[in-house]
């Protein structure tokens, strides 16, 4: 354990900088990809998530940073950094992070080939191959493509963030070489498949692909006639994909938005990403056109590795280099011979996805929506996915004659066209839709049905730590709760009708509700423990968030740990905490999983002197969700299931497996292996077993 001196060092000592803690794990991700143990197509998966994440961080985080410099704003935030080191220090690990990116892409491209999966470039096909694909590209991909030629009487043309583009450099045919040459560029159709099947012998066991830029290079000839291609490579670009929102302003929210998803094509440059061996006219054209200098990206490989992620999951016939299926198992609480609100008035229920179905979830809402008894149904949306079930049994409850009302978050970060298609369809099912409160997103995951039941009204609740989508149920770690509890349903009245209505802020008597209580009850959550700890009582916090980064919270932490408690946290992606320094952390460990699902469960447990409190929230902790959202945070009062989530706690922090651990410096290792290796998402597995007997214990 390092001892510093506190009073010597600066806030760089005392903290890490969130961008770069985010460059960390990102780099867990790209392991992943590169861990031997884990099946082909899944490494895959994790080289096109790290390249997603990538993209997201650069047209956000990148971006605001970048516009700080170009401002001239020279202020270090509280981790010590002035915006122009940061940004050296972030393109410097970018570029280092890419390059091992492709590094792994080719590594793994050579193992598919052994396994049968090639991607291969025009060359490499046979002469049927290459005449099927010739087929292909005159009647599919030809008709479709756009050559946009630059030059005195047409400007460069609206690039699009994030699409890939082909820079073609030409002369006129009987022209000398050595005259200037020409340029224009050619998009890559989104709406044609990037990775394009090449025909197989019946017999076969390999298949082949070939990229349909690939393809558009070797024709590129087709779209200038009277012009010889000198040279032909791909570039992609960045932009600041930032929302710049006036709400307070605004007439109308849904309109304003869809202003600015239209504007956010033409967003700031902020990354070139260019193919190696790129022609140094085509490089210097592109450079004046974006005002790039310093942000360029060579590629050695094709741009944009997304496409990996759908060509592994669409992929037939080559199960064994995937994980092997899971299964999610209905929650055994909720029988077929009784509906969901009998099984809820009896107890509460937990739910752990995506290791048991998300189709709880859907099948309570559609049951009330059938339901005559059902008077009312609120819910709030934040990411949905498309063709949600749930959707369609909020349109059919308003058509019935309920109340329907739907907090729709349009400013949820690259959901928002999704998000108002859906905001439209409820409108005209008779839903009322509310788009939240002026200058908060609304993050909370909670859904009140109201029922009629002996003459009175009756409440039932489920809070969640995700999102309402089935897609993500079956591939993030989330938690659920069902519960008809009736302070909690008053509590989750009062919060609908603070959202929908001009009703003040209430105290709640079980729920906790950012920007009005949260931080303030978390801060005194943490300060009770630190006083047990003074006292000689039990004292422990342990935390299961996705990022930490919020300065006053970590002191918080950070004072506990001086007074003696013990404080874990499984902290998936940004953690701005040092852990494990003399007189300042030595008593916080912090660790982060990273595996076949992400984990994205808020789960909080304080020892309380011996008389445990559990939480399960919406919330992370960081700046933004403790002041600018709308968060809940809900105790679980169930002896029973207390202690669930408890052991769910506990496996996380006995994974020897896929864990790592925050090194005081920022840096992760993997957690010591000793005893047997216990690894947490497949030891969750069995959670289906665990209901109604002992909880096994965890050695």
């Amino acid at each position: 354990m390092k001892h510093i001196n506190l009073d010597d060092k600066g806030a760089s000592y005392r903290y890490l900088n969130r961008d770069l803690s985010w460059i960390e794990f990102n780099r867990r991700v790209l392991e992943e990809a590169q861990d031997p143990e884990t099946p082909l197509l899944e490494r895959a998966k994790f080289v096109a998530i790290m390249g997603s994440n990538l993209d997201e961080f650069m047209s956000v985080r990148a971006a605001e940073t970048f516009e700080k410099i170009k401002a001239g704003y020279t202020k270090k935030d509280f981790t010590g950094y002035t915006p122009a080191g940061l940004y050296k220090r972030l393109m410097k690990r970018t570029a280092a992070m890419v390059h091992e990116q492709y590094r792994t892409f080719r590594d793994l491209s050579r193992q598919l080939a052994k396994k049968g999966l090639m991607f291969l470039d025009y060359g490499d096909l046979s002469q049927t191959q290459q005449k099927a694909m010739d087929t292909y590209y005159h009647d599919i991909i030809f008709p479709v493509l756009t050559p946009m030629a630059v030059d005195q009487s047409r400007p460069f043309p609206l690039v699009h963030n994030k699409y890939v583009y082909l820079a073609v450099v030409l002369r006129k045919e009987g022209e000398p070489e050595g005259e200037e040459p020409f340029f224009a560029i050619v998009q890559v159709p989104s709406n044609i498949p990037r990775v394009i099947p090449v025909p197989y012998r019946a017999n076969s066991k390999k298949r082949s692909f070939i990229l349909s830029e690939e393809l558009i290079k070797h024709h590129i000839h087709t779209l200038f006639s009277g012009y010889i291609p000198v040279d032909v490579h791909g570039f992609r670009l960045t932009r600041n994909a930032d929302l710049a929102i006036n709400e307070e302003e605004a007439e109308d929210l849904l309109e304003e938005i869809e202003k600015e998803l239209r504007r956010r094509q033409r967003g700031a440059p902020v990354r070139l990403e260019v193919e190696k061996g790129i022609h140094p006219y085509a490089l210097a054209e592109l450079r004046e056109e974006f005002e790039l200098y310093d942000h360029i990206f060579e590629i050695d490989g094709p741009l944009d590795l997304s496409f990996l992620a759908s060509f592994a999951d669409g992929l037939e016939g080559f199960s064994f280099l995937r994980f092997p299926p899971i299964k999610p198992v209905y929650p055994q609480e909720f029988s077929p011979a009784e509906d969901h609100f009998s099984t809820i008035r009896r107890q509460d229920v937990l739910v752990y996805h995506p290791y048991e179905s998300f189709d709880a979830v859907t099948d309570f809402v559609e049951e009330a929506s059938e339901d005559p008894q059902v008077m009312a149904i609120k819910m709030t949306l934040y990411r949905v996915n498309g063709q949600s079930q749930l959707i369609s049994a909020l349109a059919r409850a308003a058509e019935s004659g309920k109340q329907v009302t739907v907090v729709v978050e349009l400013k949820a970060r690259f959901d928002e066209e999704r998000n108002i298609a859906w905001a439209r369809k409820l409108e005209k099912a008779g839903c009322h839709v509310v788009y939240g409160l002026v200058g908060l997103k609304t993050h909370a995951k909670i859904i009140l049905i109201v029922r009629r039941e002996q003459n009175t009204l009756k409440r039932y609740v489920h809070v969640g730590t995700g999102n309402y989508n089935a897609n993500t149920a079956r591939v993030y770690t989330d938690i659920g709760l069902f519960t008809a509890n009736p302070v909690i349903g008053e509590d989750a009245s009062e919060l609908f009708n603070e959202i929908t209505g001009y009703s003040a802020p209430k105290d709640m008597q079980a729920l906790t509700v950012a920007p009005t209580g949260m931080k303030d009850k978390l801060f005194a959550l943490i300060r009770r423990e630190a006083e047990h700890a003074l006292a000689g009582r039990p004292a422990r916090i342990r935390a299961k968030i996705n990022s930490l980064s919020h300065q006053e919270m970590i002191d918080e932490l950070y004072a506990a740990s001086q007074a003696g408690v013990k404080i874990d946290l499984i902290i998936r992606g940004v953690c701005c905490l040092r852990p494990g320094i003399e007189g300042l952390s030595e008593n916080i460990k912090v660790i982060s999983i990273v595996d076949r699902f992400l984990e994205h469960s808020r789960l909080f447990h304080f020892e309380n002197g011996g008389k445990p409190e559990v939480y399960l929230s919406s919330a992370d902790w960081m700046t933004r969700n403790l002041t600018r959202r709308i968060e809940l945070m809900c105790p679980v009062v169930d002896v029973r299931l207390k202690e669930m989530l408890i052991h769910i706690l506990d496996l996380s922090l006995r994974d020897n497996v896929k864990a790592r651990q925050l090194l005081p410096n920022g840096s992760y290792a993997y957690v010591t292996c000793e005893g047997q290796p216990m690894r947490s998402q497949f030891e969750a597995i069995s959670i289906s077993s665990w209901k109604g007997e002992e909880l096994p214990t965890i050695t």
